[in-house]
């Protein structure tokens, strides 16, 4: 998008630039538990409410009560 002026400015970092001047340890190798504990985190609060979702649709969803 740089050829019609939307694009980051020469100075400006983007992640084409950065890759070459990247370190030589990878980040998620050096440092796991950034990545692993808050997936964690958050994979365990999307299931709970999507269970929390799921009972609630078939507490209230009045087509599927049984007559």
């Amino acid at each position: 998008m740089s050829f019609l002026g939307l694009g980051v400015d020469a100075s400006q970092a983007s992640w084409a630039r950065s890759s070459p001047t990247a370190p030589r340890h990878h980040p998620v190798k050096s440092y796991w538990w950034l990545l692993l504990f808050p997936g964690l985190l958050m994979s365990t609060t999307l299931l709970a409410l999507n269970f929390l979702g799921d009972g609630l649709r078939d507490a209230l969803d009045p087509r599927r009560r049984e007559r």
